[in-house]
């Protein structure tokens, strides 16, 4: 049973599918190795085992019945705690939202549940999802599997942590400056940011709407693809006989591969090599455009949070970590008319970038430039906090300020990632090409 808890979620639907895997001893499984963790904790803000158990006891009825949901009911999974979950306490991170238990779930979770998807828990997060660090001393931080010392990348922290710690078989994050993709590749799994307003936002606590996305985070290319048509109720992706042969793919130099770490850059030059030595074409480019809409983000970005959160946070200030607060705050600075200014400006640098990318199949770049952070340091260090929360998500941004879909997927090197972008709405053709480099790169 303890193989259970490393194999990918679409292998756990199979194994009930096959009567392999009984859906009421994975959930216990599961439910055991995260009682006994000793992390489970900086994890873990609530365990639902009561509601678990019940679901997957419904899910083993079915199975015996022949009348399973989907190809994952019975697989069990974890929320960010930004998803509502009907009278469990969702907080996003935050003293601000103590004591917060909504009525209902939010509308992705009732569809992942309509599906069979067993709710395993809510993990923890970065303070009210505005950093791609995971460092949170108001509730917890979560670990990086690969560095004790480090952070695990946010804001979807403890998402990544449940799967690669194996205690939970797939994540549900969300992902408005890279919170799905950066937790995703400092801890080796697969991360999808969909296109802005492919999954309803409904019952999900909002950091900027417009740049919010929900995306999973999970051990394969063919978990993401099966999550994303739960989620929201759809096929999914036919990832059958996906290969690289006579595809053409654009390396972005502009940005995204300037002041690399050095494990980043040797680790995508070689995911790059193999993705050429599987039949596909590179070219490099350059688009300007991605600089000056970057130049943009911090009006975008602290203008919407601070007007969405400015009551609540000025009611009580001294609830929340100082780094978050400081950053909300930047959203005094901009005009109403700054900010529909510089949507303007984006829209239009949107359309160009599109127009530059057009003849690719997909636009690569390293996922992060630099490897997880230092934990104790960025306790310490404000300058240090300020520049690495600017690095983390500065490759991962170029997909939410270009607005397009991306996925990343693990290399050989630990905590270092391939991402491709392609355009808005076509996951499907992004998770192809992601299940044909996720073999090559193996």
């Amino acid at each position: 049973m303890q193989d259970w808890l490393t194999m990918t979620a679409a292998d756990l639907g199979r194994g009930i599918g096959a009567g392999e895997i009984d859906p009421v001893a994975l959930c216990q499984t599961y439910l055991g190795a995260i009682e006994v963790h000793p992390l489970r904790d900086r994890i873990y803000a609530r365990v639902t085992g009561d509601r678990a158990l019940a679901e997957a006891a419904a899910a083993a009825e079915r199975a015996a019945s022949g009348h399973r949901l989907s190809p994952l009911d019975g697989v069990p999974i974890s929320w960010k705690d930004l998803f509502d979950t009907a009278g469990i306490g969702t907080e996003a991170g935050s003293k601000l939202l103590e004591g917060r238990v909504p009525d209902r779930d939010a509308v992705v979770l009732a569809n992942a549940t309509a599906a069979g998807l067993v709710c395993l828990g809510k993990t923890h997060m970065s303070e009210l999802a505005f950093s791609g660090l995971g460092y949170n001393p108001s509730t917890s931080t979560p670990p990086c599997v690969n560095d004790a010392d480090a952070v695990s990348g946010g804001s979807s922290s403890g998402a990544a942590a449940s799967v690669a710690f194996n205690l939970a078989a797939a994540a549900i994050g969300s992902d408005t400056g890279g919170s799905v993709r950066v937790p995703a590749v400092w801890n080796d799994l697969v991360g999808l940011k969909t296109t802005s307003g492919r999954l309803t936002l409904e019952g999900v606590v909002p950091l900027a709407m417009k740049f919010d996305t929900i995306g999973p985070l999970c051990r394969s290319v063919e978990d993401a693809g099966l999550l994303l048509a739960l989620l929201e109720g759809s096929k999914p992706a036919d990832l059958r006989q996906a290969d690289l042969s006579g595809r053409h793919f654009a390396i972005l130099r502009t940005l995204a591969m300037t002041d690399l770490d050095d494990a980043p850059r040797a680790a995508f030059e070689t995911a790059c090599a193999k993705l050429i030595e599987a039949g596909a074409t590179i070219d490099e480019i350059d688009v300007p455009e991605v600089e000056e809409a970057n130049a943009l983000a911090g009006c975008l970005y602290t203008t919407e949070a601070y007007g969405l959160w400015r009551d609540i946070i000025e009611a009580n200030p001294d609830k929340m970590y100082s780094e978050i607060l400081e950053r909300f705050r930047l959203g005094q600075n901009h005009s109403g008319a700054d900010y529909v200014a510089a949507w303007a400006k984006t829209d239009a640098l949107r359309a160009q970038y599109d127009a530059a990318v057009a003849g690719y199949d997909a636009v690569l770049v390293p996922t992060c430039p630099i490897l997880p952070p230092n934990l104790a340091r960025l306790e310490q260090d404000h300058d240090y906090y300020l520049s690495e929360n600017l690095m983390t998500l500065r490759n991962t941004r170029i997909g939410n300020l270009m607005g397009v879909c991306a996925i990343t997927l693990p290399t050989d090197t630990p905590s270092c990632g391939l991402m491709l972008m392609c355009p808005p709405d076509m996951e499907e053709t992004l998770l192809r090409l992601a299940a044909a480099a996720e073999e090559a790169l193996r």
